[in-house]
């Protein structure tokens, strides 16, 4: 009993840790791949050996999220690409899939670009991005900022949160056409 209560305590110091700093409202497809671009903000804790704060990177990558065409007992259940370095938070990944259908049957893949030092500090970064992308007229891209340690995750929570805000309007696709009751 208290082993899932600390993993919840832990789970959501995880999630709290990480933030969307420019969300976007764009909605999965029912049927076929969904394209979620990003850029992510990460900042190393404390400071170097000199006394400098802490670095500031910033990497843009993009999340595929794709659906099994046909499910079978090899497709039911989600699939986790490039997101986390060996198994380091597959424990509060597992936490959160378990409790919520949404995620059955995704094929989730993240592809990220190489990492850019700036000199700014994290909401000087995400200012910056904020900028370049409303000049751009750009929609789609979300910024996620947080601790170096936790980019994956923080990756991860943006897209489960598009997948879940998704979800109902899938479900009622799915009914629209005839495939659910």
């Amino acid at each position: 009993m208290f082993d899932e209560f600390e993993q919840f305590q832990r789970f959501q110091a995880t999630w709290n840790a990480v933030r969307i700093e420019r969300a976007v409202e764009v909605g999965l497809f029912t049927f076929g791949d969904s394209d979620l671009p990003y850029y992510l903000v990460t900042s190393s804790s404390g400071r170097d050996a000199a006394g400098k704060a802490a670095m500031v990177k910033v990497r843009r990558g993009n999340v595929t999220v794709s659906r099994a065409r046909i499910i079978t007992p090899d497709t039911m259940h989600p699939e986790l690409r490039n997101f986390f370095e060996e198994h380091e938070e597959t424990g509060l990944i597992e936490f959160l899939m378990s409790r919520t259908a949404a995620f059955s049957n995704l094929k989730l893949s993240n592809e990220s670009g190489p990492e850019k030092i700036v000199t700014d500090t994290v909401e000087e970064a995400v200012t910056r991005l904020n900028r370049q992308l409303d000049e751009e007229e750009e929609d789609r891209v979300a910024i996620l900022s947080a601790p170096a340690a936790l980019a994956g995750f923080a990756v991860f929570r943006y897209a489960s949160e598009r997948i879940l805000a998704s979800a109902p309007g899938n479900i009622q696709e799915l009914r629209e056409r005839g495939l659910l009751p």
